[in-house]
């Protein structure tokens, strides 16, 4: 199982918490390129314990920290427009941490208008381009999220593009752009995409309750599945 947070609440506390509550990987909360790239590694002495923190230069702002613990199961999620931003960010952080993720399903309109998130989903050729960028550059795994396009085939057809690239694994949340939280998510289209791709597929969407996790793995044939709001609300039920 995988719990992906939302942005601002994966923080170190929290990733530590849901580990010990089970979670096999651990997501960070979205940080953009722009803020990342203006940023250096320190070595957390006082807190000690193998303790990393990525700090805005010339400040003590701490904007991405993470510890030796987690090492082996957090994914640093990151938000993008730009490969060479994307590959300067994944950079500073990728020793620390066990791959990079590139959030292409966030439908905040502050992502979109930054041509980050969502956006990225009518640019499968941008999207290719950061994904390549990292694979040839990084020794650290990468992987992507994106959510469903219009229709099931264009959907697949990214996927099969994404694939392509050599990324790790990819995660599909059940919804479009304009469906709601409150939409159902639609399981049988992550199917689509676990049938035509070779490499893992991390389902999303409407994951609640613990007994959800075996139901979308079973309804989509998923690899594993990524649980998010339901971790924030119900996390010792899950």
């Amino acid at each position: 199982m995988l719990s992906q947070h939302l942005r601002m609440k994966g923080t170190l506390p929290l990733r530590l918490l849901v580990a010990d509550y089970g979670a096999d990987i651990t997501y960070g909360e979205e940080i953009i390129d722009h803020k990342h790239i203006k940023c250096e590694r320190r070595i957390n002495e006082e807190i000690g314990t193998g303790t990393t923190d990525i700090v805005e230069k010339g400040t003590e702002n701490v904007v991405f920290r993470t510890c030796h613990e987690e090492r082996n199961w957090m994914v640093f999620q990151m938000g993008t427009s730009d490969l060479v931003r994307a590959l300067a960010a994944a950079q500073i952080v990728c020793k620390d941490v066990a791959a990079v993720d590139i959030n292409m399903g966030c439908p905040k309109s502050f992502f979109i208008s930054g041509g980050m998130g969502a956006a990225l989903l009518t640019k499968p050729g941008l999207i290719a381009d950061i994904l390549t960028t990292l694979r040839r550059n990084l020794d650290t795994p990468v992987t992507c999220k994106i959510r469903f396009l219009k229709s099931s085939l264009d959907t697949v057809e990214l996927a099969r593009r994404i694939e392509k690239t050599c990324v790790s694994a990819l995660a599909v949340h059940g919804r479009r752009v304009a469906d709601r939280p409150r939409d159902p998510a639609n399981w049988n289209g992550i199917t689509h995409v676990v049938e035509a791709l070779s490499i893992p597929v991390i389902a999303n969407g409407d994951v609640f309750e613990y007994e959800d996790i075996q139901r979308i793995k079973e309804s989509t044939g998923a690899t594993s599945v990524m649980v998010a709001r339901g971790a924030l609300w119900k996390g010792r039920r899950i």
